[in-house]
Parts: structure tokens; C-alpha cells; sequence
């Protein structure tokens, strides 16, 4: 496993993966049961693994007692992200739910006991909820590394306008958000504001909820099927993405989502690997040993490239 530093200014090294825990537990009717997360864990950190991400409401609070389980005794080895607004309770109540400090100081001591540990190393709301000001959450924020609570802040799944703004008024650390060969849409406004900012750029759902491995062709299932989400429907441009990295699993003796896994790799942030068992993080893994070529990449990119959209198509124009 390497080590790279997490943003511009911490100075705090991470595993170049993090491991995400969103299936820990079964809360929701699907994941790993708490034995088999045990495992999933285990070789994580026995492969070096020092990051691990997790929310309050994966699997209704189930995920952060079994990696609290895990990790206590040797907290000060891991460095734990969490996140709030959805609450660990299926239905809970207006006041519980949101990005408000009351929400947010609730959510954070119940986090911390379900964790075992008296402070969580990264800490952000899980996404914007469109109604809470943004000086409200900065402020609940820096209320929470003033009491110890804390270490660093972050933001997950807020538009890049909003999150420039709340970096401008605290120190923001993190920014997690969905990038995969499906979804790239964060090229035109999010990787540049936190690449500006100096922020850890922390990407989940690499293979896109698994639809890159390719097992939905063959009418196998997944996170997608067993969570209720819509039915699998194959574009023409996920194929020609598919295909590829089938063509290029080829040459390694790998599988295509190691491939798409490996091209995450490849953009200097931070894949969140996510299982549900151990055979599913023994090969996600894997690709930590493939070393894709240039071209491979540019192949990739190519194939997954997405219109930046205005103004940035007419400023790449005007300024060739």
C-alpha cells in the first residue's frame, strides 16, 4: 500500500485507498454481516490500510459499531471519516435530520459513542439539504474542532459554488463525491474548486455501483438490484466504456473492474473501495498491482469524456 498526503496542507499521510464502509452491516436489508465486515477490515489493514470511511446512516448505525468494534485499541491507526444530515434512524424525526448545528451536535455524539473513540478525524455532512445556510454549517463545524470532536471538515455531494463558499469562511479539508468512467461530471467545476482550495479529493463508487464489471450483463446482482435502485440499462456509451475494459482486462489476466478501479487510481485522489464481502475486496484490491500504460488511460478518458459545458467550452476555445 502507498501513502499520500491528504491535501495541500495537513501534512497527514493516508492509504492511496480508502476503505468504505457502507455495507458493513445489514441494516437495510443487504451488505456484510458484522463476521464478514471482521474480515474485510482485517485485511485491509493487514495490507496497510489506514483510512476508512463510513456515515451514520450506512446500514442504520450498524456500519460504525462494527468498525468502532474494530478499530478499538488502535484508534490512533486509523483515520476514520464520518458523516452526517440522513440520521442512523430509518424514520427520523425533522429535528434529527439535516445539516442545522442541532442535527449536527446530536449526530456527532451519537457517532462518537457508536465509533468507540472521542473524536472523529474527518468529519461533513453527507450533502447539501438545499435549506441550511452555509455559515450555519461552518460554524457548526469549527464549533466541533474548537471542542476536540473534530479534527478536520469536509463536504460531500454539495455544488461546487456552495462549497467555495464554505472554504472561503473555515479551513475545509476533504471533499468527497462520486467519479467513476460513468460519472465525470465533477471535471467541470468540483476537482478544480478543491484542487484550488488544497483539499483531499475522496472518490466514491468507482465502479459505479458495479455496473463497470460488467456482471449486470449477465443478469448477476449488486449493490443496484439489492437496494431497490432503478433496473441496469446499458447506454451505448457504457458499452463502448465496458468493451474496453474487457479488451484491456485481456492483457493483464485481470477483470474489467479491477481495470476501472486501477484508472481511479490513476487520478491522484483517493478510491473508496466498497464490498460486501471478502472475495469482492480480495479483487477490487488486486488493482492496486496493475499499472495501466498512458495510452490505456487516454483510451479511457477518451471513451468517458464528458462536454465541461459552458463557460468552459468557450474559454478553451478563446484561448487556444
Amino acid at each position: 500500500m502507498k501513502y499520500k498526503l491528504f491535501g495541500d496542507k495537513t501534512g497527514l499521510y493516508a492509504s492511496e485507498i480508502i476503505l468504505g464502509a457502507a455495507n458493513f452491516g445489514t441494516g437495510k436489508g443487504y451488505g456484510a454481516d458484522p463476521e464478514e465486515s471482521k474480515k474485510i477490515l482485517t485485511a485491509y489493514a493487514d495490507a496497510g490500510g489506514n483510512f476508512i470511511d463510513v456515515s451514520d446512516t450506512y446500514q442504520l448505525g450498524q456500519a460504525e459499531e462494527i468498525v468502532g468494534n474494530f478499530t478499538s485499541g488502535q484508534r490512533s491507526n486509523f483515520i476514520i471519516c464520518s458523516k452526517y444530515t440522513r440520521s442512523s434512524m430509518e424514520k427520523p424525526a425533522k429535528s434529527n435530520y439535516g445539516n442545522n448545528r442541532k442535527s449536527m451536535r446530536q449526530a456527532v455524539d451519537e457517532s462518537l459513542k457508536r465509533l468507540k473513540t472521542d473524536y472523529i478525524d474527518i468529519y461533513m455532512p453527507h450533502y447539501d439539504d438545499g435549506v441550511t445556510a452555509m455559515d450555519e454549517i461552518g460554524m457548526g463545524l469549527e464549533d466541533l474542532i474548537r471542542e476536540g470532536k473534530v479534527l478536520y471538515t469536509g463536504l460531500t455531494n454539495f455544488p461546487a459554488w456552495k462549497a467555495s463558499a464554505i472554504a472561503t469562511s473555515i479551513k475545509l479539508t476533504a471533499l468527497q463525491i462520486e467519479y467513476n468512467l460513468l460519472q465525470r461530471t465533477a471535471d467541470r467545476e468540483l476537482i478544480p474548486m478543491a484542487e484550488e482550495f488544497g483539499l483531499g479529493i475522496m472518490m466514491y463508487s468507482p465502479l459505479a455501483g458495479g455496473i463497470l464489471t460488467g456482471k449486470y450483463r449477465n443478469g448477476e446482482s449488486g449493490r443496484i438490484s439489492l437496494s431497490g435502485e432503478s433496473g441496469y440499462t446499458e447506454d451505448q456509451k457504457t458499452k463502448a466504456i465496458i468493451d474496453e475494459l474487457i479488451d484491456i482486462s485481456r492483457k493483464y489476466n485481470a477483470t474489467p473492474g479491477q481495470i476501472a478501479f486501477a484508472w481511479n487510481l490513476a487520478k491522484q485522489a483517493f478510491p473508496l473501495l466498497g464490498a460486501r464481502n471478502i472475495k469482492q475486496f480480495e479483487e477490487s484490491f488486486n488493482a492496486i498491482n496493475l499499472d495501466l500504460t498512458e495510452e490505456e488511460i487516454q483510451r479511457l478518458d477518451t471513451l468517458s469524456a464528458i462536454s465541461l459545458g459552458y463557460p468552459h467550452d468557450l474559454l478553451n476555445n478563446v484561448r487556444s
